[in-house]
Formats: structure tokens, C-alpha cells, sequence
């Protein structure tokens, strides 16, 4: 499929595992540079690699502010961001801020 995604710089956050991974093969295979974000870095590498080529990695926790930072030094400007890293937490609706619409 071509969804005219070739060339564009792909950032996607939390890539080194699962739904992540997936995506970043995806893109990858849409002709993008992709960037695999982790905090592992043995982890992102092994997603990058098993990718090829137009693949790097960028490391940091992106639930500090030095890791977000050193992460946005480290890929500067990107063209597509999937912001597939962090999450709600667990607990009942009213803690999370999350409000459903009915």
C-alpha cells in the first residue's frame, strides 16, 4: 500500500517492543526514516536493526524532562510523530482525567 509517506522522518516514541515496533516496521516499509525511541537502548537497537536501513534510535524517558529533551536534541525535526509512549495509568475513570462521552 502507498500511503505517500515516503521520505518523511518518523518519530515513534515507546518503539523498542510491541504495538510500537510494529509501527515503526510499518512506516518503515511506507519508505520513512524512522527514529525507535526507548529507554532501553540494547532493546531499540534490536528493533532498528531488524528494520535496516533509514533507521536510527534515540534513548530517554520521556516522563522527565531531561529525557524529553535530550530526546528531542538527539532527533530534531520530524515530519510524522506517532506518541505511542506513556499512558493513562491504572485506576477508576475519575482518577485518570479521562471523561468518556455518552
Amino acid at each position: 500500500m502507498d500511503l505517500g509517506l515516503a521520505d518523511k522522518r518518523a518519530l515513534v516514541t515507546g518503539s523498542s517492543s510491541g504495538i510500537g515496533a510494529g509501527i515503526a516496521r510499518l512506516l518503515a516499509a511506507e519508505g520513512c526514516a524512522v527514529i525507535v525511541h526507548g529507554r532501553d537502548a540494547e532493546k531499540a537497537r534490536a528493533v532498528a536493526d531488524s528494520i535496516g536501513r533509514g533507521v536510527c534510535v534515540a534513548i530517554g524517558d520521556l516522563s522527565t524532562d531531561a529525557g524529553a529533551d535530550a530526546v528531542a536534541k538527539a532527533v530534531g525535526e520530524v515530519d510524522i510523530l506517532v506518541n505511542n509512549a506513556g499512558g493513562a495509568g491504572v485506576g477508576p475513570w475519575g482518577r485518570t482525567g479521562i471523561r468518556p462521552r455518552i
